[in-house]
């Protein structure tokens, strides 16, 4: 069996299974969850929130165990990313997988588990929920390019030419790099804003508490830097998606872009149903997984942009 066949298996569940953790993070702290077991890793000294003695602690169990849950979630992905990195060192003579960059995926994951602690045991601190959600969304990007990569070193059929019609490759890349550190930044400014609850700062759309240009203080300037932030990303998304659509030839770059586009008007549309409909939980939950899709799509444009013989 190729080694490609044994790992990607491996890092398409890691995929399923980071998205997973991503979103019920959003979920916990959007129903404020996120300190109904103040201690780490457990829950009051306890790994079940329903063996709590009754009484003996203020434990509200439906929230805790919404938190213990997001926990075993957050602790098999770092188990089977392990996995991952060991395969990579026990068939290092193959290179299947680049040995740094399967020991980097470790460090970050044990990095993200040390952010997932301080979030409980700093109660909260907007720079650590903020920097807790960027690392977890690193790790999800970093295991889709995995994926990618092990798929077109396995599969024929993946293995798409650069060949571009009437423009340079490398300027596309440069385009679409671009795109991703911009909605990189818009992720790190919803983060900052769903850290500072200023989401239902500006309750109106398109305007901000019925002006264009609202006055620039706290929640207000938070939520609005957030919406400036949004209108940057969506204008570099679409010129390298529409840049890929009319000079890229093969149908993996053309999907990639496809779905860049698709997931960003989703994203669009939840956000503004979002805020027009008073900011439900399930509403400003899915906002989180639209992100997460959204990036998804961009790190596959940007692989399909590389050579296929190239390993992660």
């Amino acid at each position: 069996m190729p080694r490609a066949a044994l790992i990607r298996p491996l890092a398409i569940a890691a995929v399923f299974l980071c998205l997973i953790v991503v979103v019920l993070g959003a979920y916990v702290r959007l129903s404020a969850a996120g300190l109904s077991c103040p201690d780490w890793p457990g829950c009051y000294g306890h790994f079940a929130p329903s063996a709590v003695p009754t009484g003996t602690v203020p434990i509200e169990v439906d929230k805790a165990w919404k938190e213990m849950v997001h926990r075993y979630a957050a602790a098999t992905l770092g188990l089977i990313i392990i996995i991952i990195a060991a395969l990579a060192i026990q068939y290092r003579k193959e290179k299947v997988v680049s040995l740094g960059y399967a020991l980097g995926l470790l460090a970050l994951v044990i990095t993200q588990g040390i952010f997932g602690m301080l979030t409980v045991t700093r109660q909260l601190e907007p720079a650590i929920v903020t920097a807790h959600l960027l690392f977890g969304l690193t790790t999800l990007s970093l295991l889709w390019w995995l994926v990618l990569t092990l798929g077109r070193q396995q599969f024929q059929a993946w293995r798409g030419s650069t060949a571009f019609l009437g423009s340079s490759l490398p300027r596309t890349r440069k385009f679409a790099w671009l795109a991703l550190a911009m909605l990189f930044v818009q992720l790190a400014l919803g983060g900052w804003t769903s850290s500072h609850y200023a989401a239902t700062a500006c309750p109106d759309f398109p305007t901000c508490q019925g002006h264009w240009w609202p006055p620039m203080q706290g929640p207000v300037a938070i939520h609005f830097a957030h919406r400036l932030g949004a209108l940057f990303a969506t204008v570099l998304l679409v010129l390298a998606a529409t840049r890929v659509l009319q000079s890229r030839t093969d149908r993996f770059a053309r999907r990639a872009a496809w779905a860049v586009l698709a997931a960003l008007v989703l994203q669009l549309l939840i956000g503004i149903s979002m805020v027009l409909r008073g900011f439900p939980l399930w509403l400003a939950t899915a906002h989180n997984a639209g992100a997460a899709i959204l990036l998804l799509s961009t790190v596959a444009l940007i692989r399909s942009l590389r050579p296929a013989w190239k390993r992660a």
